[in-house]
Parts: structure tokens; C-alpha cells; sequence
């Protein structure tokens, strides 16, 4: 453990932001409304693009929101101090967004027909991306190397805990009406299918002039540029010098850093871990 984390029945938790009070709060009493809109990932799958694509779906492709309202206040982070204050008080439909592992999240979400998008991505580039971007935050233990860190990955001692069991959590929902599961990679190949997607998910429906906004405004590049969205804004006890929020945002990354050793013994634990799901919902093995 580390200065900078919690642990909480077993998941490390960003020890800044939030608290085991607040967590056994919102598992057992906090209420998911019907109308409410749910960005779930795991860290480093795409969250910040995903809450990026909803606020201008909502607003069609305006950009005056999301240059204007950081976005962990256009959409909170349940599992936050911060975050929880806002989602309490306000009123109407919400778009709210968490890391959380399914045992963890609210448990009134069963019950619910609020919507919920979650995303996947290839592990081996959530790993890579998780590595570069910790080591730049006061948010968690530092790891000393590459090596070091996929250790940590394949135990789940990292943030939020194993992506295997968040990901085998989460898509126990994925035959409900309300939940949408995409994936990092696909919305990589065609962002314009995928945008299009979400519309009708959410019952939205934009005119092909309003989704080209949107995918302006969502781009790597404009995010990237965007205080409001790049995490530029966060206190700066929460981040180290030269950290940046969006490093590549690109698919095969892990390819770069991945020794062939390192990649067979992935290959090994992630073949048993996620044995039995059908391939279409991990497009990355299909590359």
C-alpha cells in the first residue's frame, strides 16, 4: 500500500477523493434513478473519451458545455467525494460515470433502468496505459518498472482492483436492454458508427452535421487541448511534474513495451482467466 491509497475490502482506492465511509454508503443507500445515464469502465479503457462523446450527444455537438464545465462536475464520478456531493443534489436526469467493480457500485442499479455504457479495452494496453499514467499521479504506489507493474496488474493490486474480475462483473449485464457494452478498439476503427450507437442507445437522434461536431469536438487532438477535460485543472498534489492525462490514445501500444516473455506470460493468465466469454466482445482478439 501507499500513502496515497486505501484499501476497501480488498480494492485499492485512490486514498485522495474518497473514503471507506463514503463507499459503504453509496454500495448499500444511494439511489440509481431511472433517467439517469452511467459511463462504467475500468481505469485506462476510454473513460474520458466515452463522458467526452455523451455531453456533446447531449448538447449536438455544441461544444459550449464541455469547454466551459470540467468534466468531473458535467459527470461525476459517483465514488468520489466530490462527486457523490453533486449527484445528491441534483435533480432530473444525471450522467454520471465510476470505476467501481459491480460489487461495489450501488446496489440499487439492479433494480434500475437507468442506462449504462460500458466500455472494454485490450488489458495489455490497459496496462501499459495504467503504468505510465499512476507513475505521474499521487493517487497509488508508484511502480518502479514495467515488469513490476504487470505483477501487480495480474494479482489486482492495482487501482480499482483485477481487470478480470471487473470485466467478468460488469458483463453479467450485457443481455439487459440498459446496458450497452462497447469497446475501446471499436471506437477507435469507427468512431462514426459508434457515436451513432450510443445515440440510439440513448434515445437521442442528431443530424449527420451534429454527430460530425461531435466527433470534432471528442477528438484526440481538441480533448487533448481542452482544460476542462484534460485533467490540466486537477490540485497539484494530485499529479507530478510532466503528467498529461491523454499520452497516445491508440490501439497496440502494449506491442511497444512487451517483451516476448512478458507477452506469453499475459497470454497464459488472460486465456484462463476470460475462458468461455465469446470472442465479438473482445474485438483486440480478432487483430
Amino acid at each position: 500500500m501507499s500513502e496515497y491509497s486505501l484499501l476497501f475490502e480488498g480494492i485499492i482506492f485512490p486514498g485522495k477523493g474518497t473514503k471507506p465511509e463514503l463507499l459503504c454508503e453509496l454500495r448499500d443507500n444511494f439511489v440509481v434513478k431511472d433517467e439517469d445515464t452511467i459511463t462504467v469502465t475500468y481505469p485506462k479503457s476510454g473513460t474520458n473519451w466515452l463522458i467526452e462523446i455523451i455531453c456533446l450527444i447531449l448538447s449536438k455537438g455544441d461544444p459550449k458545455w464541455i469547454q466551459s464545465v470540467p468534466n468531473w462536475d458535467r459527470s461525476p464520478w459517483v465514488e468520489t467525494t466530490h462527486g457523490n456531493k453533486i449527484l445528491k443534489d441534483q435533480e432530473g436526469p444525471r450522467i454520471c460515470t465510476s470505476h467501481l467493480p459491480i460489487h461495489l457500485f450501488p446496489k440499487s442499479i439492479f433494480s434500475s433502468k437507468a442506462k449504462v455504457i460500458y466500455v472494454i479495452r485490450n488489458p495489455r494496453d490497459v496496462l501499459v496505459s495504467g503504468y505510465f499514467f499512476v507513475r505521474k499521479m499521487n493517487i497509488a504506489k508508484k511502480p518502479e518498472t514495467l515488469e513490476q507493474y504487470m505483477e501487480w496488474f495480474l494479482q489486482g493490486n492495482v487501482l480499482f482492483g483485477s481487470w478480470f474480475e471487473h470485466v467478468r462483473g460488469w458483463l453479467s449485464l450485457r443481455e439487459r436492454e440498459n446496458f450497452l457494452v462497447l469497446s475501446y478498439e471499436e471506437l477507435i476503427k469507427d468512431t462514426r458508427s459508434m457515436v451513432e450507437k450510443i445515440c440510439q442507445f440513448l434515445g437521442k437522434k442528431l443530424k449527420p452535421e451534429e454527430i460530425d461536431l461531435v466527433l470534432h469536438y471528442s477528438s484526440f487532438q481538441f480533448m487533448k487541448e481542452n482544460k476542462m477535460s484534460n485533467f490540466s485543472m486537477l490540485p497539484e498534489d494530485f499529479i507530478t511534474e510532466g503528467f498529461s492525462l491523454m499520452r497516445k490514445g491508440v490501439v497496440g501500444d502494449w506491442k511497444n513495451h512487451f517483451t516476448v516473455a512478458q507477452a506469453e506470460a499475459f497470454d497464459k493468465i488472460y486465456q484462463k482467466k476470460m475462458a468461455g466469454y465469446p470472442p465479438k466482445l473482445f474485438p483486440w482478439e480478432e487483430c
